[in-house]
């Protein structure tokens, strides 16, 4: 289990879950329910992570709950 904060939110205009992974850029999945986007965004996460190796980019480090003042 990786250890990257997950957004999920409902989109009305796509009538599904959105699930984002902000420290991965365009890391994001959906679902028809909350737990089907949570599931899927963790799928999303390893290949993001798998492909990044594969074209050698940099992997940031989870910084877990991002804070905003």
């Amino acid at each position: 289990m990786n250890r990257y904060e997950v957004i999920i939110y409902w989109s009305e205009e796509d009538r599904s879950f959105i699930a984002e992974a902000p420290e991965l850029p365009g890391c994001m999945a959906d679902g028809a329910t909350y737990h089907e986007a949570l599931t899927n965004i963790e799928d999303v996460v390893q290949e993001w992570i798998e492909t990044a190796k594969e074209l050698g980019r940099e992997i940031p480090k989870p910084k877990g709950r991002l804070v905003f003042a």
